[in-house]
């Protein structure tokens, strides 16, 4: 399996339901976890500072660094899920993301903390099993080669 078929594959889903059902799960996901979170946890933003803070107990070396990773895998992983572009590679960087924030970030949190990390993480992972389906951009890239 080449690194093509790993950044751009995604039309395993069968029926037009199910490509739509794909389309619906990506937009949604995609377009909140950009745009509610991640937008906010890219600097200047005072989330950001919060966030970088927060790290310093856990990454004391890099809390800068990994306060900038978590806030683009959001921005950055959303709008390449929503789009259906990278799919896979994005819901990877945004399973891990979130399995950070869930497990360890938010470790002492209760759970209500934790839920939007946790649905996050589980409709990530389905993402990055199924792809993009048949409605996203990995598709025209791998039509063209």
């Amino acid at each position: 399996m080449g690194m093509k078929s790993v950044l751009f594959s995604g039309s395993e889903v069968s029926g037009f339901s199910g490509n739509v059902g794909v389309l619906a799960l990506r937009l949604f996901v995609g377009v909140s976890l950009a745009f509610s979170h991640g937008i906010g946890k890219v600097p200047p933003s005072q989330e950001f500072i919060a966030m970088t803070g927060g790290l310093t107990t856990m990454f004391a070396l890099y809390p800068v660094l990994f306060a900038w990773m978590s806030g683009l895998a959001e921005l950055v992983g959303g709008v390449c899920i929503a789009l259906g572009l990278c799919t896979r590679m994005a819901a990877l960087f945004v399973s891990i993301n979130m399995a950070v924030a869930g497990f360890i970030f938010h470790a002492d949190d209760p759970f209500q903390k934790k839920e939007f990390a946790f649905l996050y993480l589980a409709s990530a992972v389905c993402i990055m099993l199924i792809g993009c389906g048949k409605f996203g951009f990995d598709n025209l890239v791998k039509k063209r080669s």
